[in-house]
Parts: structure tokens; sequence; C-alpha cells
């Protein structure tokens, strides 16, 4: 009894010190009146997307990879400062995707709809940060969830950034863990025989996989003058588990076929450079590189630009254009070029050799009584993007951003 005495008595004193330094740190706090919680901005983005392609993984690298996603978003930011003058901020984002899918109709092609061929993606996030002037850093945490028909995911991340004394260079360490369960469904041709399609009525008893991805990031910006930014970022990433996607079918050279195989764990290290150009006041030069590089072999090099134009001071254009180039994992190979004795095989030209590219352009009108007059629609944001690749996939998608300030 005495022990818990003294350890109370001993954190009592340490929680009294702790709080005599802190206000030595910060100045004296008695007279702090509590603030409420402000409401900064809601952002609402809807966007609507759609593909189409003859090299689906489904069926083997073959067939349609039509697609179709309509997709919504809706965060709110609200800030609040604290005691000690530290700028609270917490932002809760809410999205929820509806998709359909003709290539996983092909799951089980005898029946009028596989599990996956339409489904519902909804994945809310909360943020929290705290920013202090006073030592120049400011730390985060935040928690993901996802779910869609055949997935849970929950992920968690924090971080922490310092800014220099002269407010010119800013470092930036960072880190996440998403933790997935996989509902593991097979091509209807290969399931065992008592093993359960998938379907709503018919999921007693199937299989459930992990799959895990921690990734981190280290970062440094630096102002290098009034008109140009710059920032270098370093990102590895790890995942274990289930790598491969169990309704996916590789056709051999012996005209056999099975389901997709890939390693239970993958290493990547994508390493990037963001640059930012004020050529002036009506024009913006933003480009980002990134280098990328994985254990399953395969090497991509990503680049973007993009240039915001102010025809007015409440209008802007924004064209962008990205392009990137990569080369294939060493497990994948096309429609039936498979050897039966692999260990490895995927036919999914995710993991290709190809180019490809995607240009668009945007426009935003911030006019300084609101849109439409309305005082705190403070800015509207439409683009429009075209998706190419060369093996043939095009894509369009066209999204609307209303910003409430």
């Amino acid at each position: 009894m005495k022990k818990v005495i003294l350890a109370i008595g001993l954190y009592a004193s340490f929680l009294h010190a702790g709080k005599a330094q802190l206000s030595t740190y910060y100045g004296d706090t008695t007279n702090y009146k509590s603030r409420k919680l402000k409401f900064e901005e809601a952002n609402i983005v809807t966007g609507y997307y759609f593909q189409d392609g003859n090299n689906s993984a489904i069926t083997g690298g073959i067939g349609t990879e039509k697609l179709t996603d309509l997709a919504n978003s809706f965060d709110i930011t609200f800030s609040k400062l604290d005691r000690y003058n530290r700028l609270h901020t917490l932002n809760v984002d809410f999205n929820i995707d509806r998709y359909t899918s003709a290539s996983s109709d092909n799951i089980d092609p005898l029946t009028k709809s596989s599990a996956s061929k339409e489904d519902t993606h909804i994945y809310p996030s909360i943020n929290w940060s705290v920013k202090d002037d006073v030592t120049r850093t400011t730390k985060s945490l935040g928690y993901a969830f996802s779910t869609e028909y055949d997935y849970r995911s929950h992920g968690f991340n924090g971080g922490i950034t310092f800014l220099s004394k002269d407010k010119n260079t800013e470092y930036a360490l960072k880190g996440s863990a998403y933790l997935d369960t996989y509902m593991c469904i097979l091509p209807s041709e290969l399931r065992p025989a008592d093993y359960p399609s998938g379907a709503h009525r018919d999921q007693a008893g199937i299989a459930y996989k992990p799959r895990n991805t921690f990734s981190g990031s280290f970062s440094i910006a630096q102002v290098i003058n009034q008109r140009l930014q710059v920032m270098g970022i370093i990102e590895p990433g790890y995942q274990e588990g289930l790598l491969s996607t169990p309704f996916h079918r590789v056709y051999f050279t012996n005209g056999n076929h099975t389901t997709e195989k890939l390693p239970s764990t993958k290493i990547k290290l994508p390493v990037g450079l963001r640059l930012s150009y004020f050529a002036g006041d009506k024009v913006v030069v933003r480009g980002f590189y990134r280098f990328y590089i994985d254990n399953w072999g395969m090497v991509a090099h990503t680049a973007n630009l993009e240039i915001p134009y102010k025809i007015s001071p409440f209008f802007s254009v924004m064209p962008f254009y990205r392009v990137n180039n990569q080369t294939a994992s060493k497990y994948f190979n096309k429609y039936g070029m498979h050897d039966a004795n692999e260990t490895y095989y995927t036919s999914d030209y995710d993991l290709s050799t190809f180019i490809s590219e995607f240009v668009g352009m945007g426009v935003r009108m911030a006019p300084p009584g609101g849109i439409a007059k309305v005082v705190n629609w403070n800015s509207m944001e439409l683009r429009y993007g075209y998706y190419h690749r060369s093996n043939g996939m095009v894509g369009h998608s066209v999204s609307l951003q209303i910003k409430i300030k």
C-alpha cells in the first residue's frame, strides 16, 4: 500500500512539475478562456469514371475491362486553439463509391450476377493534428476504415513535421499501417465441390485471408527563393499476407488454368521530387517526378506537370499531364504463356510493361462574394481527364469540387 501511495505522490509531483514547465515555456495561462471548436471549411466532391479495355485479369489477361464508378466525398474541418496557443485541427472525411464491373461478372460467368459485379465502397476517415508555433512542430494521428463486398480494412497513421527557424525548411516523418481482411472468392470452375461462391446467401465456410501494408515517408521541403520551392520524398513500403487475387485466372502453355499466385511479401521503394515555381502573378508551374522499384522486378518512372493560370483574380484554368512508364513484374506473362512449373504467376496487366498517359483540364472559380452570391460558397472546381494505356485501355474521368468556407 505504501508503494501505491508513493507512486501516486510521485505521479502528482511529476504532473505538477510538467504543468509548471509548460506554463514557463508557453507563458502564463491562468487567464485562459475556453474557445469553441471553429468551423474552417467543408469540401464536397463528386466524380464519375469510365474505363474499357481487353486485358481483364479475371479471365486470364483477355476480355473486357469495362468499369464505371460514381464517387462522392464529403470532408469537414474544424479547429481550436488550446491554452498554450497550439492549433488543433480535426478533419472528418466520408467517401462512398458505387461501381459496376463487367469483368467481375466473369468470376461466375454462368450466373446472372457474380458476387462482385457491382458493389459499394465506403471509406470514412478521421485525422487530428496539433500545430505548435513555439516548438515549430506539427503532430498528427489518423484512422481510416474501408469496406467493400469482399474486404474490410482498418488504417492507422501518424506523423510529425519540423519547421526551421527561418521557416524555409520543413522536415516531415510519417508512418501508416493498413490491416485488411479479404474474402477468398474463387472462379466458379476452380472451386472445390463444397466451396461457397461468396454470394450474399452463399458465404458460410468461405476462407478469409489477411493483407497488411506498412509504409513510411520522410520528406524535406525547401524554399529556394520567392519563386521556387522544392521537396524530396522517400516512401518505403512493406506488404504481407494475401497479395494475389483469388478470382484472377492464369492460363498455362499446356492449356490448363488456375488462380493467380504471387509471393506473400513485397518490398517497394518510391522516391520523388516535387517542384513549384511561381512564374509571376498569374502562372504557377507544378512538377513532380517519381521513381519506383520493388522486389517483384517492377521499375517505374512517373512525371506529372500542372500549370494553373489565372485568367482573372477569380477564375483559373489548370491544364495537367501525367505519364508513367513501367517494366513488368517478373511474375507477369500474357494469356496462355505461363509455364505450369513456375512458382508464381499472374496475367494482371497492372503488373505488365506499359506506358500510360493522363491528360486533362480543370477550371476553378472563386469570386470574392462567393459563388452565385452565396458568401460561404468559397469556390468551385471542375476537372476532366483522359487516360490511355499503351495496351489499349482507355478511361475518362470528370469531377466537381465545391468548397464551403
